[in-house]
């Protein structure tokens, strides 16, 4: 989450009457995370979040990702609704940019990671991906090897400045992984962007995920690294086997993974590494004057990469 746009308060409550909701009582910016301008809306009903979409997310996508959050809590995954205008309209605008009512999800996202955090998220998550098994939308993820390369290419000339060498070591591993991505796996509905900061959780039990809007048509295992890349590495950027062990051991009790998903666990971490190197270097590049966003450092991601580089086994991830 983010602010990149700001609301007149006149213009808010005009905004939230259509909801029916009760009166504004107060309203701030939520300033976690790199993608929309989220605000955390008190009424005299409750709290909501309010997003508005920018940068990344494209507005015919939108209905892929509201729907899907309406399909995962039909089938007792915690997460947040979109809520309704009286007209029935889900999805509406607001300062030129598409904007959502959210109801809000209570609980904390994680500063402090334990081994029990991951444990929970490993069960958590396989849950998701069947309960999205029979959600009747696709969306191609956006961000897998087509992106990466145009990624690549905006910021070529400038990655030098972040770390000398950085633009030809990003060349260099994207023609790797797409000499080597792995097909045929397992596929459906995954979150994409699972970070501490989307898991909420109250006491040491997880309550919700939040923030669908990476969601995607991947493979499964695709999933389970990015949580293996976000969860299981320290600050000083060790690996931490005994996170990871209980973040495997958790998904694979509910859903097992094939021969072929094992397998292709390094690679499909070397990608979700570089994935997310390539956004956090392009918005470090291009960091928006005045916004209240937190741009994160690149370089956490290549420290990564480099792990996974020179692990040739899965059973090294503790399978």
């Amino acid at each position: 989450m983010a602010v990149y746009t700001d609301i007149a308060d006149e213009e808010l409550g005009a905004f939230v009457a259509d909801y029916g909701i009760g009166e504004v009582t107060s309203f701030m910016g939520i300033a976690e995370g790199v993608e929309n301008s989220n605000f955390l809306v008190r009424t005299t009903e409750g709290n909501f979040i309010l997003t508005l979409y920018e940068k990344r997310v494209r507005r015919e996508d939108l209905p892929f990702f509201l729907g899907l959050m309406e399909h995962l809590a039909a089938r007792g995954v915690s997460c947040p609704l979109p809520l309704l205008t009286k007209q029935g309209e889900m999805l509406r605008e607001l300062r030129g940019r598409p904007a959502a009512m959210i109801s809000f999800l209570p609980g904390l996202w994680p500063r402090r990671i334990t081994a029990n955090h991951c444990a929970e998220l490993g069960e958590a998550m396989a849950k998701l991906h069947i309960a999205g098994s029979d959600f009747p939308h696709t969306r191609a993820n956006a961000l897998s090897l087509d992106g990466w390369w145009q990624l690549i290419e905006a910021t070529r000339e400038r990655a030098d400045e972040v770390k000398p060498g950085l633009a030809d070591f990003l060349e260099e591993e994207f023609r790797y992984l797409e000499a080597n991505w792995p097909k045929d796996l397992p596929t459906g509905v995954i979150h994409a962007d699972l970070f501490p900061d989307n898991v909420f959780f109250t006491g040491d039990k997880l309550t919700g995920f939040i923030d669908f809007y990476f969601a995607c048509t991947e493979a499964f295992a695709y999933d389970l690294v990015i949580c293996l890349n976000a969860w299981c590495f320290e600050a000083d950027g060790s690996f931490n086997r005994t996170k990871a062990v209980g973040l495997l051991k958790r998904y694979l009790a509910v859903r097992p993974l094939t021969p072929a998903e094992k397998a292709a666990l390094p690679l499909l971490a070397r990608g979700a590494c570089l994935r997310f190197l390539l956004t956090r270097l392009y918005d470090w590049l291009n960091r928006v004057p005045g916004a209240l966003v937190k741009p994160k450092d690149p370089m956490e991601y290549w420290t990564k990469l480099r792990f996974h580089q020179q692990v040739t086994d899965p059973t090294d991830y503790g399978l």
